[in-house]
């Protein structure tokens, strides 16, 4: 049977493949988070319109479109969610296994103007932090990517 599957399987190559493998595999969504930090070290936090009451500040974080790489996910959404230009650094985290999530993390670096400009729709507020004034209700893996610990 092994034989069989095989034989077919090196038939049907190309695009017929790839529909295949998609519709029997799980599909994830990636949510995508920038750590973008300023010239003086101090970390963008956003208080998100949309996140429960208690826990509302996070880093920036979005999902990446069909086709984005996710370093330019972060760019995208900063620049949504504030106003501001970044541009993207390392990849400090990548998990999945959240339901149907993939979880990627990258540092950033604020390029030009450090005022924000919110989109209120999304965002209440957007401030800069240093690591040792973090604000309460900050998103626990959020705030151990800034201070560099990695989420489990």
């Amino acid at each position: 049977m092994k034989r069989i599957i095989a034989r077919v399987w090196r038939m049907i190559r190309g695009p017929l493949q790839w529909r295949v493998l998609w519709l029997a595999h799980s599909k994830f969504m990636v949510g995508v988070t920038g750590v973008v930090r300023d010239d003086a070290g101090r970390v963008l936090v956003l208080r998100h319109r949309m996140w429960p009451a208690e826990r509302q500040w996070g880093l920036p974080t979005g999902y990446a479109n069909a086709g984005e790489e996710f370093a330019q996910t972060v760019v995208r959404e900063v620049k949504e969610e504030t106003g501001l230009d970044v541009k993207p650094g390392r990849l400090v985290h990548l998990r999945s296994g959240y339901r149907l999530r993939v979880e990627v993390a990258y540092e950033a670096r604020l390029v030009g103007d450090a005022t924000p400009r919110i989109d209120s729709f999304e965002i209440l507020e957007a401030k800069w932090f240093s690591v040792d004034s973090l604000p309460e209700g900050l998103q626990e893996s959020h705030r151990e990517l800034i201070t560099g610990s990695t989420p489990a």
